[in-house]
């Protein structure tokens, strides 16, 4: 590299090679901060109105966070496998499977959360990607 600039191709693909690792890693960690983030919130969001009221806890405690990585794609799943999340979050009006008639108000936890999450995840993300490079 001269003055900045480039000479040889090869050490540019080494450059960039080592900035897309950094970014990459620094995406990562990001991801990582921002979806356990994400589970604290709904868990707090899930601790009483306007979430639904906490019973036992077990709810609360199944939230979870999952970051994975494949190249240069970095992706988050948060959720739950509790089969009441839908029916918290969305509210239920009608018969389930077993014919019992229920008119259960929606508690949403999970959305206001990720309304609330989605801005700051993008703001960090951004200042990772312009760290590494």
């Amino acid at each position: 590299m001269s003055g900045g600039a480039f000479t040889d191709p090869t050490a540019l693909a080494a450059a960039l090679e080592r900035g897309a690792a950094q970014t990459v890693a620094a995406m990562h960690a990001v991801m990582r901060h921002r979806a356990q983030a994400l589970v604290e919130q709904v868990q707090h969001n899930a601790s009483g109105r306007p979430g639904p009221r906490v019973i036992t806890g077990k709810y609360r405690a199944s939230w979870r966070a999952n970051v994975q990585a494949a190249g240069p794609v970095v992706v988050a799943e948060v959720g739950t496998s509790a089969p009441q999340a839908r029916r918290l979050e969305f509210g239920f009006v009608g018969a389930d499977s077993l014919g019992r008639h229920y008119a259960q108000p929606p508690f949403p936890h999970l959305g206001p959360a990720v309304d609330q999450a989605g801005p700051v995840l993008v703001r960090e993300l951004n200042d990772a990607v312009k760290r590494s490079l």
